[in-house]
This record gives C-alpha cells, sequence and structure tokens, in this order.
C-alpha cells in the first residue's frame, strides 16, 4: 500500500507539472499583449516596449518559462500584472469563498442523490422509479447559470429572504451573513450536481440488488434492509467513490460559472478578471490551483476505494 501511494504521490506531482507547463504554453500561444493592460489607448510604442520589460514579456519565452518554474519551485505565483499584488494571497483569500461554497454544495449533493438514486434504483419498474429517474433527468439537462437566475428570481427578488449576490467584506467574520450569502449558489450547485449523482447511484444500486450475492443472504432469511446494510452498500459504495471523485472536481470548475451569476468574489471571478486583463500569473496562478485541487480529490479517491476493496490492493497504478 505505501509503495503505491508513493507511485500515486509521483504521479500527481508529474501531473501538476505537465499541466503548469501546458497552461504556460497555450497562454503564450493566445492573441494579445499582456503589457497593453499596463498602458493607456494611444500609447507610444516606448511605453509599450517598457511595459513589456516591466513585466519581463519581451524576454525568450524559455527564459521566462524557467524564471515561472523556480518561482513554483519556491511556492511562489509570482505577482499580478496590473495590481502588481502577489497571486497567492490573493487565491488564499478566494479560497475562502470557493471552498465552503464548492464543499457545502457537494455534500448537499449528495443528501439529496444518496436516497433519490436508491428510490429510483429499489423501484425501478414502477412509476415511482420512473418519476425519480425523470427528475434527475431534468436536473441534468437544465443549465447551471438558469437554475441560479431562478433562484434569484424567487427568492431574493420574489420573496426577498435571501441575498441575490454578493458577499461580505469581513468574509466570515459573521458567519451567518457568509452562509446567507451562499445559500443561493449552494442550491444552485447542489440542484445540478445532485441530479448527476443520482443517475449513478440508481445504476449501481440496480446491479447490487440484482447481484447473485444479495439474493443468496436473501434467501437465507435476511430482510431486504438488512442485506443491503450489511453487504450492499459497501457494495454500491466502492464504485461510487471514484465518480464522486470526478464529481466533486467537476463542482470546483463548476463554480466558475456559478461564481459569476452571483458575483461572488471567488476563484472564479478571478479567473475571469485575469483572462480579461491578459494577466497571465494570476491565469496561471488559479489554474494551477484549481488542478492541484482536481489531482488531490482523485489521489484521495483512489486511496479510500482501495481502503475498501480489498481486491485493489497489491494492484498496479
Amino acid at each position: 500500500m505505501l509503495a503505491y501511494v508513493l507511485r500515486r504521490l509521483i504521479f500527481l506531482l508529474v501531473s501538476l507539472a505537465a499541466a503548469a507547463a501546458i497552461t504556460f504554453a497555450l497562454l503564450r500561444l493566445l492573441p494579445g499583449d499582456p503589457a497593453n493592460a499596463l498602458v493607456a489607448v494611444g500609447a507610444t510604442p516606448e511605453q509599450i516596449a517598457a511595459a513589456r520589460h516591466a513585466i519581463g514579456s519581451d524576454q525568450p519565452l524559455l527564459q521566462q518559462f524557467f524564471t515561472w518554474a523556480g518561482q513554483m519551485v519556491r511556492l511562489d505565483l509570482g505577482s499580478s500584472f496590473v495590481s502588481s499584488l502577489p497571486v497567492g494571497p490573493q487565491i488564499g483569500q478566494r479560497l475562502l469563498v470557493t471552498l465552503p461554497l464548492t464543499l457545502i454544495a457537494f455534500a448537499l449533493a449528495i443528501v439529496i442523490a444518496a436516497p433519490v438514486g436508491f428510490i429510483a434504483a429499489r423501484y425501478s419498474r414502477s412509476w415511482i422509479g420512473i418519476a425519480f429517474s425523470a427528475v434527475s433527468q431534468l436536473g441534468i439537462a437544465v443549465p447551471v447559470f438558469w437554475i441560479g437566475i431562478l433562484l434569484v428570481w424567487a427568492f431574493a427578488l420574489g420573496l426577498r429572504v435571501l441575498p441575490a449576490g454578493g458577499f461580505p467584506q469581513q468574509d466570515w467574520a459573521n458567519v451567518g451573513d457568509a452562509l446567507r450569502s451562499l445559500t443561493l449558489p449552494v442550491i444552485t450547485i447542489a440542484v445540478v450536481m445532485s441530479a448527476s449523482i443520482a443517475r449513478y447511484v440508481r445504476s449501481t444500486c440496480i446491479d447490487v440488488i440484482g447481484s447473485d450475492f444479495l439474493r443468496t443472504f436473501r434467501a437465507l432469511g435476511a430482510s431486504f434492509g438488512d442485506a443491503m446494510l450489511r453487504h450492499g452498500v459497501k457494495s454500491v459504495a466502492v464504485p461510487l467513490v471514484s465518480v464522486l471523485g470526478i464529481e466533486l472536481a467537476t463542482t470546483f470548475l463548476g463554480a466558475v460559472v456559478v461564481e459569476n451569476v452571483f458575483a461572488l468574489p471567488g476563484l472564479g471571478s478571478m479567473l475571469v478578471t485575469g483572462i480579461a486583463q491578459h494577466d497571465y500569473p494570476t491565469i496561471q496562478g488559479v489554474i494551477l490551483v484549481t488542478t492541484l485541487l482536481v489531482l488531490v480529490v482523485g489521489f484521495i479517491a483512489d486511496l479510500v476505494q482501495r481502503l475498501l476493496d480489498p481486491r485493489l490492493r497489491g494492484g498496479l497504478l
């Protein structure tokens, strides 16, 4: 098991390094000069050249990459071209919004999806199961931003019980205000994520309910509930862990859209602003941190899956 963990850690670091190199290269292939964000409209060629020299974009690409890579080794994400502020602390501040938003929404999605998926599987041949499956399919088809807009219209503009967007300037100093600001974004993400997860829960539960080992256990006198609790839950959990890891990673990425709908100062809005301003350090920093979070989620999901299923232990990477 220790050897597997070490291999996965090496794979994680190599993947992160590859993602950093690809991000760096793709940004330089895009049209536009980041120096243009530092000068006024109608700036002279000398002013543009001075701006390019100030941010280092006049250096050869290989030199720029190794300078940036050296900063990464020192855990320094550089400074913004536009604000000149360190990118690392800014990302840390934005994570105080993005991480709670993602994790709370994901937890709520699981709470909703688990019973919905199980009921849809248990009564798959009745109208109840068909109705639950149809609702989950509808949840997947509806765009996440449209659900957010509907929630704003109903609860912020109509009932006026929740804020339409924004986040307290004091961040989490007032937990109640912070949670109220995240309520609608959390529900927006949870609705979409729960619909997707419920489909996987339904599919896995149908396989387990129809399995030979569960039928054998029931033939020995066990009730359906006892059979599911003692043998079925673990069998359902093993394949679902990897799916949940992917869904959690997708939630991080989907938060970009939701944060812009609700004007939340998270990583999503920071990335959009950085792209609009051609602020390479900001874009690279946000993408690198997001990639790291996704890789860590996958790493943890792999470990949990191997702990749950002894058949996976001792296997190759």
